[in-house]
């Protein structure tokens, strides 16, 4: 049963890569996956049950692989190979009627894996947890807010050397 809904899911990321997500139809997903209306229904309840699933595994996939790192460039360029990755479901999911859910979700994924990074930061390097705070929400908005100008802006631009230009940038003003 897991591997069905995992294929209904990678199916979904597929025909969303192709088109809108307005345009994706039930027929679409089990035709490509050549399983019948009611399996589909068993496990997902419509279109949007599904998307919402879909980026709940992505995220804790993401979360899971990269929260920990020793640089916070790198958690950030994780982040940005992920959503590169999947660029054309991104902008389908971000000019439609799920756009909030999508952001909701990346600030979550940005804050899981921000947390992990300032939690070792506090303890390597003895930041109070006030400091550690601050960290955790200048790096969410900073990876929220450009990721957001990124899609905006249709995904035209490296999001993970936008990243590296900023980290390398904001280390220099330090020394």
């Amino acid at each position: 049963m897991k591997r069905t809904k995992e294929l209904l899911t990678d199916t979904f990321w597929e025909l969303l890569e192709e088109k809108a997500y307005s345009k994706i139809t039930v027929n679409d997903i089990v035709n490509r996956c050549d399983v019948n209306r009611n399996t589909f229904y068993y496990h997902f309840q419509d279109i949007p049950s599904l998307m919402i699933n879909s980026i709940e595994k992505w995220a804790d996939g993401i979360i899971k692989e990269y929260a920990i790192s020793e640089k916070s460039v790198n958690c950030l360029s994780y982040m940005a190979q992920e959503c590169t990755k999947r660029k054309k479901a991104m902008l389908h999911l971000f000019r439609s009627v799920e756009k909030e859910k999508l952001l909701s979700n990346m600030n979550e994924i940005a804050y899981h894996i921000i947390c992990t990074y300032a939690n070792e930061m506090k303890e390597k390097r003895n930041i109070s947890e006030q400091d550690k705070e601050t960290l955790i929400q200048c790096y969410k908005c900073f990876f929220v807010g450009s990721l957001l100008e990124w899609l905006e802006r249709d995904a035209t631009f490296d999001l993970g050397k936008f990243y590296e230009d900023a980290y390398r940038m904001l280390s220099n003003l330090r020394k």
